[in-house]
């Protein structure tokens, strides 16, 4: 996906926390879907950006997803 933003990548990952709030394990399927989904430049934009304006789900998925990351370094 090119040109893509911080912006519009925080609004998509907040969409995604909004649509699995009900699930049994939001974080994790936020997780697995952002891993699963997007592309590696689109998670690197993301995870620098920090929790700033996330969802505080979705906020805690990008977490995993950077603990995830640098611990396959």
């Amino acid at each position: 996906m090119s040109g893509q933003t911080v912006e519009k990548l925080a609004y998509m990952v907040n969409q995604i926390a909004r649509n699995l709030a009900l699930d049994a394990t939001p974080v994790a399927t936020i997780a697995d879907h952002i891993t699963a989904f997007w592309t590696p430049v689109m998670i690197d934009m993301l995870v620098a950006h920090g929790s700033d304006g996330l969802d505080p789900v979705a906020a805690e998925a990008m977490t995993v997803i950077a603990a995830a990351r640098a611990n396959a370094a």
